[in-house]
């Protein structure tokens, strides 16, 4: 089984056991952050606080000769008109940015442009994401389980690599471990390969850095330290990949987001990273996001988001997001979720992206569901991208832009209503932006704004209303900096 669409079955005894004695050190090892809204957040030009919320686009792009997903332009269109999104990561590989060492394929750039673009003239925001599986496809070409990094750059020693049942237990293969061994050069043989990797990252930087779609780059997909782990990796030579490739990238971009995850064993699951600050060699405050992934650990081992498993589930999504917030805070980093998911099929599926989806709110911080196929992990039922049940789950109320600091979020679908608590800056122009799904706002919304403090009255307000787009912009006549407010949007 490829990591194509993530398919994740039972895991052996002994791997439950290694996740259980994770998660035990995790809940020593962490600490209670009481603050609602994030650390810091992402802004666009006019100071406003973005909302991220869309899809990982896609896995198909990891089996694709030329690397690329499979949607068109009209697709982009399908999508922003069936749920509303903003955001997109979009999957590229190192193997196809560089195909041969120092050799930068500009064709293949300029086709990442123009999917760039047909999300750009939406209104998206591109996060470019450098993905991996198994390190890449030469650690097991008669199988082709792997993806990303090129074949030149993949040394197994002649190791070899068995197929799993489970795909994530290739990683422990031997070939796969030392090909991930000479990358970070725990081996001392390959001192160049890290540099090789920063400098792809900086010839991407180059091609899009006066892109405006591009909001980021994601500088490597669920990082896996070989022989290394825990915080040995993430501290050392995960880090130092970290430090190159953005000290790389700000040579050619001082602008754009750079995107960090932690190692993806323990992390995914709810365990802490140990990440350290990174600097941001820009002028100005840093722009580092921190983007970890949600795979709860019950889900990983078989578990259904029904009866004592959800209790479980809910109990590792609790865990997981107290340590992202302690992380965050670590990082000074705004968050965006960077990956979670599910096969639809299975009972209990929607509820549980709708679980992610309130937590996500509720911790103001953006998302991208895996993976936006039609291949019962996401939102199509079909290749002719009939709707399915998630899109149903996807298409929600949401604000896209907040005029301030925000505070939390939460929608109930049952009145409908939206709310959305910030804090005002006075450095921050333009109106919040709410879209609006047509499902329970059919004629748009309507916006009752209050102020904290005495009677919490109501302030004016000016609203407009486009319906095409289905996005509500609401300003605040003269609002007080660092008072909160609290915005609810009912059906109008």
């Amino acid at each position: 089984m490829t990591p194509t669409t993530r398919t994740r079955r039972p895991a052996l005894r002994a791997v439950a056991v290694a996740a259980a004695l994770v998660l035990a050190t995790a809940v020593v090892a962490t600490a209670t952050r009481t603050e609602p809204g994030p650390v810091r957040y992402i802004t666009d030009d006019q100071g406003r606080a973005l909302f991220l919320h869309g899809f990982n686009t896609s896995g198909s792009a990891k089996d694709d000769p030329e690397s690329l997903p499979w949607i068109t332009e009209e697709d982009v269109q399908h999508e922003y008109d069936t749920m509303g999104t903003n955001f997109v990561r979009l999957l590229i590989q190192w193997s196809a940015v560089e195909p041969e060492p120092g050799a930068y394929d500009a064709d293949y750039l300029d086709a990442v442009a123009e999917r760039v673009d047909w999300y750009g003239e939406r209104g998206y925001h591109v996060l470019l994401d450098m993905h991996q599986d198994l390190y890449g496809a030469a650690v097991s070409p008669e199988r082709h389980s792997g993806n990303g990094a090129p074949d030149w750059a993949t040394d197994t020693d002649g190791l070899p690599v068995a197929e799993q049942d489970m795909w994530e237990l290739v990683y422990l293969e031997p070939g796969t471990m030392r090909a991930f061994d000479h990358f970070w050069n725990t081996t001392g043989d390959h001192p160049e390969l890290m540099g090789r990797y920063a400098d792809a990252w900086g010839a991407v930087a180059e091609r899009f850095a006066d892109d405006p779609a591009v909001i980021g780059y994601d500088l490597m997909n669920e990082p896996f330290g070989g022989s290394l782990q825990g915080a040995a990796f993430e501290s050392g030579p995960l880090a130092e990949l970290y430090r190159r490739s953005t000290e790389r990238i700000r040579r050619a971009d001082t602008d754009t987001w750079i995107f960090v995850e932690g190692q993806a064993v323990g992390v995914n699951w709810g365990a802490p990273s140990a990440l350290p600050r990174l600097d941001d060699p820009r002028p100005g405050e840093p722009r580092i996001v921190y983007a970890p992934h949600a795979y709860p650990l019950p889900m990983d081992l078989g578990r259904a988001y029904t009866g004592s498993g959800r209790d479980q589930v809910d109990a590792a999504i609790a865990l997981w997001e107290q340590n992202v917030r302690v992380t965050a805070e670590r990082l000074g980093a705004p968050v965006v979720l960077g990956e979670f998911g599910l096969d639809m099929s299975g009972e209990g599926a929607g509820a549980y992206v709708d679980r992610m989806l309130d937590v996500t709110d509720g911790m103001a911080t953006g998302r991208a569901y895996w993976s936006n196929d039609h291949d019962g992990w996401g939102p199509w039922a079909d290749e002719e991208l009939t709707p399915g049940p998630l899109a149903e789950v996807m298409d929600r109320a949401y604000p896209r832009a907040v005029a301030g600091r925000p505070v939390g979020i939460a929608y109930a679908p049952g009145g409908p209503e939206l709310t959305v608590r910030f804090t005002a800056d006075e450095d921050v122009t333009g109106p919040t932006e709410v879209y609006l799904p047509e499902d329970g706002f059919p004629d748009g919304g309507e916006a009752v704004v209050t102020a904290e403090g005495g009677a919490g009255s109501t302030v004016d307000t000016t609203e407009e209303w486009d319906a095409e787009r289905r996005v509500l912009s609401i300003g605040i006549a003269s609002p007080d900096a660092g008072r909160e407010y609290t915005l609810a949007v009912r059906p109008g």
